[in-house]
């Protein structure tokens, strides 16, 4: 303990007071060595220890690192971690950037190498004060070179949502907050729609200044990148919300959080295809990386929309047109089959399409004399890669030009094709209507930005067929069973997706119901059908 410093103990609690500033944790009296200062640092001859981390090691170097933590010594706790180099600042940063003036931490039961303990701290700025607890955990390792048992260092040992590279900071906040509100004025918050939580964050940044409130002084954690925005942990004096109105509905969005908590990862988006208005998006997990609006996966079968689209305004085939539906096809070397080896004798285009026969497309690559016209296709007709502006960041879709089998596994949603929730979702409003709309999140008046826009739309009569084919993949196809509880005029298209490293596809699924169309994947949720359709139909049926 510091020379000076004055010590009162409480209840087992102690607090150690340093230039005015006090900070606290359990008092522990170990046998380390001479308290929370001592790194145990060993001479040359000691004999390094091999072999997992004793119980009473865990106990012992837990509660050191957390007392010289709490103490606000950073250098001591710091040397206490397999990594002090990164350590250092960050802890010391907690104190001086985050501005935390008091500390009491408080161990729980270890859990094999893993201590949980809560923090109760202050934080003061500029005469304001507000207290601030949160909980999280550290692991307990031994060191590689040393045999020393210490903590194995992670920012998320300073708090759980401290990511690598992200930093703590308490100060006047860079915009001022947001009252976000649906199309319709109801007031959407993040403790009512979890899902939001970013994606307001990320609308706060960008428009807080325009909406015309005043910042706060809040605590916050600054991201190293702008695919995630800050993230506000403390509001210790408020400032005056803006009013900023989202393209959302706020019955969409409460039936599409409901939807993904079903599943252990999954993310939907649901648009307005006559306007591209966003009306909702729902990712679970909630918290951190929006995957619905900037995931980047194959979508499986739900591609063979953009397919069909693509053989049809090539006059290679129609909607009624009898269509080879083989149980396995061949394209350079490259061997492509049906689920379970089914075939269709006798089919046709709407047949395949309605059942997610694979060969069927395949078939066809051949005569489209163009492994590029896919490409084409997804960029010219349905604004895929086309720099989308929705007013936060969202990844617009991928479709690069390929040859060979590569090109052919584009053909059924496989290969180099990268899709998310939103993009399925614009796709399947682009089909509906014909014509790309670029996805919006607030309205483009609001700063002027530039919304993207595709050089040509669907004639009618291929908008015609590949809507009818949906509905009859809604009617009797493979989208059915997940349609059923949808009224109105519906169509869908299913979707399986094989990840490498996942013995369980990806399960997708897209569909319309009037002027809203939805998308969905669901990380290893299998037949798009299965998991991601319930997901679309309920969120249809709340928003159409």
């Amino acid at each position: 303990m510091r020379s000076g410093a004055k010590v009162a103990i409480v209840g087992g609690v102690f607090a150690v007071v340093v230039g005015g500033v006090g900070y606290g944790a359990y008092n522990v009296l170990d046998g380390l060595g001479g308290g929370g200062g001592d790194t145990g640092t060993e001479t040359a001859s000691a004999k390094v220890r091999t072999g997992p981390v004793t119980d009473t090691e865990i106990d012992e170097v837990s509660k050191k690192f957390l007392k010289a933590w709490a103490s606000g010594d950073a250098a001591v706790a710091s040397q206490l971690t397999n990594n002090a180099t990164e350590a250092e600042p960050i802890l010391t940063d907690y104190r001086e950037s985050a501005h935390v003036t008091k500390a009491v931490i408080t161990p729980g039961p270890a859990v094999g190498s893993k201590v949980p303990y809560t923090v109760k701290a202050t934080v003061s700025f500029e005469g304001r004060s507000k207290p601030w607890s949160y909980s999280s955990e550290l692991t307990v390792v031994r060191g590689l070179t040393t045999g020393r048992p210490l903590v194995d260092w992670a920012p998320t040992v300073i708090h759980p949502d401290l990511a690598k590279g992200a930093s703590l900071k308490t100060g006047e906040a860079s915009a001022p907050a947001i009252e976000a509100v649906d199309h319709n004025g109801n007031v959407l918050s993040k403790e009512k729609y979890p899902s939001l939580g970013p994606i307001l964050e990320a609308l706060r940044e960008k428009y807080g200044e325009k909406a015309g409130g005043t910042a706060g002084v809040e605590t916050w954690i600054e991201s190293p990148n702008e695919s995630s925005p800050d993230k506000t942990l403390l509001t210790i004096s408020k400032g005056r919300p803006g009013r900023l109105q989202t393209t959302l509905d706020a019955n969409a969005q409460a039936a599409a959080e409901v939807a993904v908590k079903k599943f252990s990862q999954a993310s939907v988006v649901a648009v307005r295809p006559s306007t591209g208005a966003i009306r909702a998006v729902a990712n679970n997990p909630a918290t951190g990386f929006n995957a619905a609006m900037q995931g980047k996966q194959a979508p499986g079968s739900t591609m063979k929309i953009v397919t069909a689209a693509m053989l049809i305004e090539k006059g290679l085939a129609s909607a009624d047109q009898k269509i080879e539906c083989p149980p396995t096809a061949m394209y350079y070397g490259r061997t492509f089959k049906n689920l379970d080896g089914f075939s269709i004798p006798d089919g046709t285009l709407t047949t395949s399409f309605a059942r997610s026969c694979n060969t069927a497309f395949i078939k066809l690559i051949d005569d489209a004399n163009d492994d590029a016209a896919l490409a084409k296709e997804a960029r010219d007709v349905f604004g895929i890669g086309l720099d989308w502006k929705t007013g936060i960041l969202s990844f617009d879709g991928s479709v690069p030009e390929e040859t060979g089998g590569e090109a052919a596994a584009q053909y059924i949603g496989q290969g180099t094709v990268q899709m998310n929730a939103l993009n399925m979702a614009s796709i399947t409003a682009t089909a509906k209507t014909g014509t790309f709309r670029q996805p919006v999140l607030v309205d483009r008046d609001l700063d002027g930005r530039q919304i993207a826009t595709a050089s040509r739309s669907l004639s009618p009569s291929v908008s015609q067929q590949l809507t009818n084919m949906m509905r009859q993949t809604a009617s009797w196809g493979t989208g059915r069973a997940a349609m059923a509880s949808v009224g109105g005029d519906k169509g869908a298209k299913t979707g399986s997706a094989e990840v490498d490293g996942q013995a369980t596809s990806n399960s997708w699924f897209t569909g319309f119901s009037n002027d809203l169309a939805a998308a969905a994947v669901v990380q290893s949720g299998g037949h798009g059908g299965d998991a991601a359709g319930p997901v679309v139909a309920a969120v249809l049926r709340a928003g159409s």
